[in-house]
């Protein structure tokens, strides 16, 4: 632990739980700020641009700004330039997803789109999700910004990225590209975002499935925290351990 230089840490179950502050995690934060550790918050999460989720934990007591947030959706807009740039699609997601495709000059649209990119809302409609099957029918590509099924809020689970893309791909026969963990892509993009080596780098998440397989796989050391969906009982059930296992963010550093 004395010789990682850089953290890449997940934000949902490590450092905030829904609307509430996990214990601990301030004052990790104000560890790095104040021992000048680079680091970044990574994110699966596409709804929200780095500007909200930097106001976001702000207000929540977590002082992050918008240049230390790196979300799927920063991920797969990089993605989608480095194979057609200047390109079209046909988005289903928020802010934070429109958003980054358009700062890589990409034209959002329903006319013979390139890709369909499907990421989070909380307005998918019978409607828009024909218009997304009919599309890759007639020869879009399929992207999708994460393959998380269901995501944890104060009041139980919610639907995921994963669980529509599950549905459009049963539909349609064709699989989407995930560019979100655990896919090493997002990882290699934070890194170069961040301007870090993975050797000198250590993911903190709290999903063996997702965080811990992508670092493991991007060739960083790994830390468990369980204060979120993965418990101590569930590790053995994975045939890769993480390099740590911490109850909280609080024991961490």
């Amino acid at each position: 632990m004395n010789q990682i230089k850089n953290y890449i840490t997940d934000m949902d179950g490590v450092l905030v739980r829904g609307d509430t502050l996990i214990p601990g995690a301030a004052e990790f934060i104000e560890r790095l700020q104040a021992n000048q550790t680079p680091y970044l918050v990574l994110t699966n999460n596409p709804k929200y641009t780095p500007r909200d989720l930097s106001h976001r934990l702000v207000t929540m007591g977590l002082n992050i700004s918008a240049s230390s947030i790196f979300t799927s959706a920063m991920a797969t807009a990089r993605f989608l330039d480095s194979q057609r740039p200047n390109g079209t699609a046909f988005v289903i997601g928020e802010s934070g997803l429109t958003e980054a495709i358009h700062q890589v000059g990409y034209i959002i649209t329903d006319i013979n789109p390139d890709y369909v990119v499907l990421g989070e809302t909380t307005a998918y409609s019978y409607d828009i999700l024909t218009k997304a099957i009919r599309l890759i029918e007639a020869g879009a590509r399929f992207v999708a910004t994460n393959p998380d099924a269901s995501g944890a809020e104060e009041n139980g689970i919610v639907p995921g990225c994963g669980a529509v893309a599950a549905l459009i791909e049963k539909a349609t026969g064709k699989s989407p590209f995930y560019v979100g963990k655990p896919n090493p892509l997002m990882m290699r993009t934070a890194l170069n975002y961040l301007g870090v080596h993975s050797e000198e780098t250590i993911m903190i998440g709290d999903r063996m499935d997702t965080d811990i397989i992508a670092g493991v796989e991007s060739g960083m050391d790994t830390i468990l925290v369980l204060s979120g969906v993965t418990k101590a009982a569930d590790i053995d059930r994975f045939p890769y351990r993480p390099t740590y296992v911490f109850p909280s963010i609080a024991e961490v550093g």
